[in-house]
């Protein structure tokens, strides 16, 4: 039988364990310039331990930002700053990904270049509200449709931002298709009422994720891409008219690129019942669409650490990914090995400010 804690091949890599540190945006970069510094690296660092570490959200270019605080891999000094975390990382004998993030329509003009309005593949505006530059909560703007000759462009974005990556010290990258971010918003009917070649069917609908796909690739290797999506996930104001075939179509696409994991986000985070194929409660993304991956599979939401071992050891998922016990538990593989009691986290502190519930959550021992 599986544990959480036996060793995990991944492409070439070998993780020491199957506790994955989750992409956590935590709005700590130092302005101007959203650039990773040394106080990043130090909370990187605390949690080395973790079998992989997958970064906090990423900007491949200011277009792509959406939060104050939230780190970019498109300048010198932003990759820079990044050598000071995977340096850290390293040094404490672990593994890093960068996760690469456009958000596409979730973010404000003020956080754009020129003050222009963010750009979706439709000019659908989400519901709720949203952060400006100066941490102001306002509604959302109505995006603008991207033109088609644009798209190649952002795709080249992507790719620079796998280099910039890879000059880094990263060890792979996850592309981010979930949440509701730029491609999230390609795949989804909900949110791409296009007429050309990226609406529509589903395999037009999926092809900006793909195409960004095969643009990280050759950058990288297969065995150093992940991906990862979020079906039936309502956050950012999300929705599909059938996200199994969906998404069961976009993991057979990844499958035959041979990406080296693919990491689904469990929908029972977001509470994303509406539209699922049973009443009461919401799908388990694991159930229904590991089949359709051949890679690792990983797995995140709300997992504890009984759900995870039995996930685990019931072969279910092949690594289970954890967040907000990653946050107050550097030590978090050894705690759940040990069957540690785990520090309580505190919430008021997960987005912006300094050390106070970054790097002050103590070690067990």
């Amino acid at each position: 039988m599986t544990s959480l804690f036996d060793p995990l091949k991944l492409g070439n890599l070998t993780l020491p364990n199957r506790v994955i540190m989750a992409p956590l945006t935590r709005q700590r970069s130092k302005q101007p310039g959203n650039i990773p510094w040394s106080l990043n690296a130090e909370y990187y660092q605390q949690r080395a331990s973790a079998g992989l570490i997958i970064s906090e959200a990423t900007q491949i270019s200011q277009q792509g930002q959406g939060y104050p605080g939230a780190p970019g891999i498109h300048s010198p000094e932003q990759v820079e700053g990044w050598k000071l975390v995977t340096d850290a990382v390293h040094k404490a004998g672990g593994r890093i990904f960068l996760q690469l993030w456009h958000v596409g329509r979730i973010s404000h003009s003020s956080q754009q270049p020129g003050g222009g309005l963010p750009v979706a593949p439709s000019a659908v505006k989400p519901a709720g509200t949203v952060l400006t530059a100066d941490w102001k909560s306002v509604e959302f703007e109505t995006p603008r449709a991207l033109e088609l000759n644009e798209i190649p462009g952002i795709i080249a974005d992507y790719k620079k931002a796998a280099e910039n990556a890879k000059a880094a010290g990263f060890d792979g990258v996850e592309v981010h298709g979930a949440n509701g971010y730029l491609p999230d918003q390609f795949l989804q009917d909900g949110t791409n009422k296009r007429t050309d070649n990226y609406g529509g069917s589903i395999e037009n609908r999926a092809r900006f994720l793909l195409e960004v796909v095969d643009a990280v690739i050759p950058v990288w290797g297969r065995d150093r891409v992940g991906v990862r999506l979020s079906p039936y996930s309502t956050a950012n104001d999300m929705k599909d008219s059938d996200p199994v075939k969906l998404f069961t179509y976009v993991l057979e696409e990844l499958s035959k690129r041979q990406v080296v994991y693919a990491h689904l986000v469990e929908p029972r985070i977001s509470g994303a019942s509406k539209g699922a194929p049973t009443n009461q409660e919401a799908p388990s993304a694991s159930a229904l669409f590991r089949r359709a991956f051949r890679g690792v599979f990983l797995s995140a939401g709300g997992y504890e650490p009984d759900s995870a071992k039995h996930a685990i050891a019931a072969g279910e998922v092949d690594a289970v990914v954890f967040g907000r016990w990653f946050i107050a538990n550097p030590d978090l593989p050894e705690r759940l090995k040990q069957n540690w009691p785990l520090n309580p986290y505190d919430r008021s502190t997960f987005y912006g400010g300094t050390e106070k519930g970054y790097t002050d959550y103590p070690f067990y021992h």
